[in-house]
């Protein structure tokens, strides 16, 4: 490491900034996004000079003194998303920190850059064969480290928005358009997964579906939008009518389907009698004016793991549901 004066900051015999480009440098009219980083090199004076670039290029910056401590760091909470890592280190050098970063399982992806005391290509070809997405030769220009962050917050972010496009389309694929409430599939697959879970563990398993009363009549009388006003509140009320841990979907039209583990035949109709209260109780209010509404609930309960089929449950509660509506409607019927 070579010294630092007055006139220029070096790094080894190289240039690295000059004084007279000191204030433009730092003073970027298109500045960095913030982001962390971790910078693991065994040279103190080195470690400070870059944090002191990398701090006013406005990022976050934590520094360590070896592959190991890094390593322990990178272990914790909210991690760095970007590694500066030296190749050479006590304890674990750059390359072997690299394959352990890579080797993590569910992760999300750090870009990592290397920092080689030499240009040998073997040396090189080594870093990034062990995950290395660049590399820095020391000594290396200030600018040029700025550029391969900046490569690096490019990589970083592309990856950011493709996750959350992928998060948005399992969002989309799983979820009804008009309520947000889980779609017919998705349901479905909640109640074949608890279906399994009983079949493993025993417990009781309960089921209800729910019709809105007279949807046709509100959508003739009041128009589609007031109708999908109600389905939206409806579907609202019977999810914060639920438990935490009980899943709620949009069935088909007007219906809904709600899935209840652990729930026994006793508690399977206080639910199913307190979600029809909800709904009745306060009129939905639309743009044509407040609309009362009301459901009609079937529900199933089995408590023999041995005798439980999804198919068998939802005929079950949906030959309920029937005898609801048969029965004068804003009701509920369970199988016995």
């Amino acid at each position: 490491m070579g010294p630092l004066c007055a006139e220029r900051w070096v790094v080894g015999p190289k240039t690295v900034l000059s004084t007279s480009h000191t204030e433009s440098f730092f003073q970027s009219p298109t500045p960095i996004s913030i982001g962390k980083v971790l910078l693991a090199d065994d040279d103190p004076i080195f470690r400070h000079l870059v944090k002191t670039w990398l701090t006013r290029w406005n990022y976050r910056v934590s520094t360590v003194d070896s592959g190991l401590a890094a390593w322990e760091l990178l272990q914790r909470e909210d991690p760095a998303e970007m590694l500066i890592l030296d190749g050479m280190m006590p304890g674990l050098n750059g390359a072997d920190l690299c394959r352990k970063v890579r080797n993590q399982p569910n992760s999300r992806y750090r870009y990592i850059i290397l920092l080689t005391a030499n240009d040998h290509q073997r040396d090189i070809v080594a870093g990034l064969d062990a995950g290395a997405d660049d590399y820095l030769t020391k000594p290396f220009d200030a600018m040029e480290l700025r550029a391969r962050i900046r490569a690096g917050r490019r990589i970083l972010d592309l990856q950011e928005a493709l996750l959350k496009a992928q998060g948005d389309l399992r969002y989309q694929a799983e979820h009804d358009a008009l309520t947000g409430l889980l779609n017919r599939g998705a349901i479905m697959s909640v109640l074949h997964k608890e279906v399994k879970r009983r079949e493993r563990t025993g417990g009781q398993l309960g089921v209800l579906m729910a019709d809105v009363d007279h949807f046709k009549q509100v959508n003739d009388a009041y128009g589609h939008l007031a109708g999908d006003t109600v389905l939206r509140e409806v579907g609202q009320r019977l999810t914060d009518a639920l438990r935490f841990y009980d899943s709620v979907g949009r069935y088909g039209g007007e219906e809904f389907l709600a899935i209840l583990p652990g729930c026994n035949p006793a508690d399977l109709a206080a639910s199913a009698e307190r979600l029809r209260f909800i709904v009745a109780r306060d009129p939905v209010l639309c743009h044509a004016g407040p609309i009362s509404v009301t459901l009609s609930l079937g529900g199933a309960c089995e408590a023999q793991p041995e005798i439980d089929e999804s198919e068998l449950l939802l005929r079950r509660a949906d030959s309920r549901l029937y005898k609801a509506k048969t029965n004068g409607r804003n009701r509920v019927e369970l199988a016995d």
